[in-house]
């Protein structure tokens, strides 16, 4: 009885490492997206922003 507790309780307890591990690699993800787009904008803005400076 004891043993299949405790297979139980490490089941639990994997399932909610891989949850939590889930959980973090999808905030990564996002925030990387996210880190990646603003810096593409950035530098499309700089970009621009440069030529019309350039241009005048």
């Amino acid at each position: 009885m004891s043993m299949s507790a405790d297979i139980s309780v490490v089941a639990a307890g994997v399932a909610v490492a891989v949850v939590v591990v889930v959980v973090v690699v999808v905030v990564v993800v996002v925030v990387v997206v996210v880190v990646v787009v603003v810096v593409a904008a950035a530098v499309v803005v700089f970009v621009a922003v440069d030529i019309v400076v350039a241009d005048n």
